[in-house]
């Protein structure tokens, strides 16, 4: 027979046990809940007829139909970025997770370019996790450290695209890095990962996995079931990422941003039966207006608004990194790519 007595062994059981269950890990949104995809694009210190704080940015996830200003600021552990990575500060020396930061440029230590220019954060457990991709040089901090983000990072616009996806689709995720052949500065991938992990315990150990052909096209889905396309390339695919592979493949032609710096950037390139050409100037709501010159963010987006593809990445349409290790993700999310094809003011044709 349920008796008080019953009842109240039940509450304990559940006060108790329920207080050792951490949450899933999950990117977070702007306050701090659990969402499926954000995307944060950091505003340069200078805009058209404007001198900011640099720390400034807009922000996108699928609750949205426009980038939105955000009211807090990157350089603190509040909003979606400081929320989501709190998640590997609060955690890092559990061996029920496991994490791996990678950055071509890390905080503290020497900058190496025989790495693959990418940087990014992965952090998961058996159930699921999120992978955070993003531009910024020296970030984040390395985890004893708490978080925080460079001076560095102020001063031109940056890139965060960040996914929660199942664990099953990390098994993919760690194929594909291992063709970017990160630099990856700071992690920790236990002995319970290693059969299903095994490029990421790999990269983890300082090896560089072994991989065959020059390039991985992979289909991944997030935790609600969206669908992305990751591009990886490794260091032996010499090509521009942008007109040799990904306008080919999603055959359209496609405006791409990234950083230009003279007289290293790429030309538009009308050469091939998909176009790439290059954005110069970009106008976010506001309006915020910036040049490229003044944008670290590496993204495209096709041109014709029935192909509606939106990609971010790690690689600047420039000669010296056709040589390098990198990749991006596109999505076919119609809000997505209406954000960004928006975004463009002008552009450079062939």
């Amino acid at each position: 027979m349920f008796s008080v007595w019953s009842f109240c062994l039940i509450l304990i059981q559940v006060f108790i046990f329920g207080s050792l269950c951490e949450a899933d890990l999950s990117c977070l949104d702007e306050e701090g809940q659990p969402v499926d995809w954000f995307i944060v694009y950091k505003l340069p210190k200078y805009t058209k007829g404007v001198v900011g704080s640099g720390v400034d940015y807009m922000y996108l996830d699928p609750s949205l139909l426009s980038w939105q200003l955000s009211t807090h600021v990157v350089n603190t552990s509040k909003g979606a970025i400081g929320s989501t990575l709190s998640q590997l500060y609060h955690r890092y020396e559990l061996n029920s997770s496991a994490y791996m930061i990678y950055n071509d440029a890390p905080p503290v230590l020497k900058y190496l370019n025989n790495y693959g220019h990418t940087k990014g954060v992965l952090l998961f457990d058996e159930s699921q996790g999120f992978w955070l991709m993003h531009s910024v040089p020296h970030f984040p901090p390395f985890p004893e450290m708490g978080y925080g983000f460079p001076s560095t990072g102020k001063l031109f616009g940056q890139m965060f695209h960040c996914t929660t996806y199942s664990y099953r689709e990390f098994q993919k995720i760690s194929q594909q890095l291992a063709y970017m052949n990160p630099h990856v500065y700071n992690c920790s991938i236990s002995a319970a990962y290693y059969t299903d992990m095994a490029a990421m315990a790999q990269l983890c150990a300082g090896e560089m996995p072994v991989v065959s052909p020059s390039r991985k096209l992979e289909k991944l889905k997030s935790v609600q079931g969206e669908t992305f396309l990751s591009f990886a390339k490794s260091h032996s695919y010499v090509d521009d990422i942008y007109a040799g592979w990904v306008a080919q493949t999603l055959r359209t032609d496609v405006l791409v941003e990234t950083w230009q710096r003279e007289p290293h950037h790429l030309p538009s390139n009308c050469s091939l039966p998909y176009h790439v050409m290059n954005i110069r100037s970009i106008s976010l709501p506001g309006p915020v207006i910036f040049n490229s010159y003044e944008d670290h963010s590496k993204w495209c987006v096709s041109l014709e608004y029935k192909a509606q593809w939106a990609c971010v990445g790690d690689l600047n349409r420039e000669i010296g990194q056709a040589w390098r290790g990198g990749g991006l993700v596109c999505s076919p999310n119609p809000g997505v790519y209406r954000a960004f094809r928006q975004a463009v003011a002008w552009y450079k044709s062939c």
